[in-house]
């Protein structure tokens, strides 16, 4: 899987940096002062990378935590987010990063000790809950054989009287959270599409039933799941598709344990949608009726809130309202 990593040099005999590479012997090992030497380069195909990408494993040095937009919430908390990796495994069309970041590579910061500090800090600066969201620039669980991310991060929450955290994730990479006791305060939350959609532009994630067993697993275990189907994406027929996968997916697993559903839809800041573009120039679903606003690209207004509407009025059949959060723009 993994035939290069790149060190940076300062965390060469970090025991999680370690534990890394013995994890995979036969890769070759370069040094380097600074992941930015690899990862920054402007003259870097994302596509070609995207086959083989290396892993390079860093140390973060600011800015841990980052405070969420207000129109992203899961409940009354005060929102943040955080990233401990940087790039995806999966390779979803509709991914942002591929239109953000220069490079496929996989950034690894292996410093989580002092991700908890600063997430203790902010914390500790509101009485009120703190919900803190991992999976921005990556897929919380997708590569947690090897980065132990949620098996670290999980208990160190736990000791944060007010602290919450999601792990955003399309992944059924669950051993670790099904080998510990169910955090109350840790919410795994799946994105969840039609499996037409994720057979056509979700490349190399697990299917909707797959994601539904880890679901049910998971909940067994008592763990509390989120569901967050965002985007919805439009094509001929979506309506019967996602009324298909509502279905299926509500009568498989306990709604009422559920902590929280959001809905969003497509939405991109132009500069990045126009690198996908240029990327993916014969890919169906940019050629569909989008339209810019506000610097960033989306479907039109009335076709966006149709969609909205219209997976609302089933949504709601199955959950209470109390339960759900539509996705803004911020």
């Amino acid at each position: 899987m993994i035939s290069n990593i790149y060190i940076e040099e300062e965390i060469i005999d970090h025991t999680r940096t370690r534990q890394i590479l013995a994890r995979f012997k036969n890769a070759e090992q370069i040094i380097c002062t600074h992941y930015s030497e690899v990862f920054n380069p402007s003259a870097q195909n994302f596509r070609l990378q995207k086959n083989n990408p290396s892993l390079i494993l860093a140390k973060k040095m600011n800015r841990f935590v980052h405070q969420a937009p207000d129109a992203y919430r899961i409940g009354p908390y005060h929102n943040y987010y955080f990233s401990h990796m940087m790039n995806c495994i999966y390779d979803c069309r509709y991914c942002f990063l591929q239109g953000m970041y220069r490079s496929a590579h996989y950034v690894l910061f292996v410093n989580y000790e002092d991700f908890i500090t600063e997430i203790k800090t902010v914390a500790s600066q509101h009485s009120e809950d703190v919900a803190f969201f991992s999976g921005y620039d990556c897929d919380s669980l997708a590569l947690e054989p090897v980065t132990h991310f949620a098996k670290y991060f999980t208990p160190e929450i736990l000791n944060i009287k007010n602290a919450y955290l999601e792990l955003r994730t399309k992944s059924t990479q669950i051993r670790h959270l099904l080998d510990m006791s169910a955090n109350p305060r840790c919410i795994v939350a799946f994105s969840i599409s039609p499996e037409d959609v994720i057979n056509k532009i979700e490349h190399k994630t697990p299917s909707l039933q797959k994601r539904i067993d880890a679901i049910k697993k998971l909940q067994n275990k008592g763990w509390t799941i989120g569901l967050r189907f965002d985007p919805i994406i439009y094509y001929d027929g979506y309506e019967q598709a996602y009324k298909n996968m509502f279905e299926t997916i509500f009568s498989a697993i306990d709604t009422a344990a559920l902590h929280s559903v959001s809905l969003g839809v497509f939405r991109m800041p132009d500069k990045f949608f126009k690198n996908l573009i240029k990327m993916h120039p014969r890919e169906h679903i940019f050629s569909g009726p989008m339209e810019s606003s506000n610097g960033m690209t989306s479907y039109k207004f009335d076709l966006e809130n149709k969609m909205i509407f219209y997976c609302e009025q089933i949504l709601l059949q199955y959950i209470p309202a109390k339960k759900y959060f539509r996705c803004l723009d911020a």
